[in-house]
């Protein structure tokens, strides 16, 4: 495996801000607004994004946790025993505006996963997409309304989003796979 450091911790910060900067823009009539962070690197995420939004709008944010294990299409593919987290999501959805928030999108199918465990849920009347990264290669029509940054990758390569909850550091990385 050979690794590279694309973006630190000040850059995913600055991502981050930017992204909550472009929901404020964009969602600026909204008397509330909901993020919901994919388990598991979308939940500190999502919360960091809601932070900037509060500190810099009066819009009123709220977070919940969303764990998309049993909407996924390829459950026989993977072990996905312990991968589970807990949704918690703890305020309604139905007629609201959702941000899914997720570190990276790649093919799209956790998105679509997520998507349906929202409307599982209830009906909002729109969801948005903010992303940390976009690394390309999608296999069905999903794109973030917000993305923090374009790295395009080949498929032998992966995005690893390190953050202090899981990994004690805050950085993004390609590794290639050999």
């Amino acid at each position: 495996m050979e690794e590279k450091i694309v973006l630190e911790g000040i850059a995913v910060d600055r991502a981050l801000t930017r992204i909550a900067h472009e929901i404020i823009e964009r969602n600026s009539e909204a008397n509330e607004l909901y993020l919901v962070g994919i388990h598991r690197k979308g939940v500190p995420l999502a919360k960091q994004i809601a932070e900037s939004i509060r500190k810099f709008s009066d819009i009123e944010v709220s977070v919940g946790e969303l764990d998309i294990t049993n909407h996924r299409d390829d459950l026989h593919i993977f072990d996905t025993s312990g991968a589970q987290g807990e949704t918690n999501i703890p305020f309604d959805i139905h007629d609201k505006i959702v941000v899914l928030v997720d570190d990276v999108i790649f093919t799209g199918r956790t998105v679509r996963a997520a998507m349906d465990a929202l409307i599982a849920m209830g009906r909002p009347s729109c969801i948005q997409l903010a992303v940390l990264i976009d690394r390309g290669h999608r296999e069905l029509p999903i794109r973030g309304d917000y993305v923090g940054k374009n790295i395009p990758t080949s498929r032998s390569e992966r995005i690893s989003v390190r953050l202090p909850e899981f990994d004690g550091k805050k950085e993004v990385a390609i590794i290639k796979m050999l």
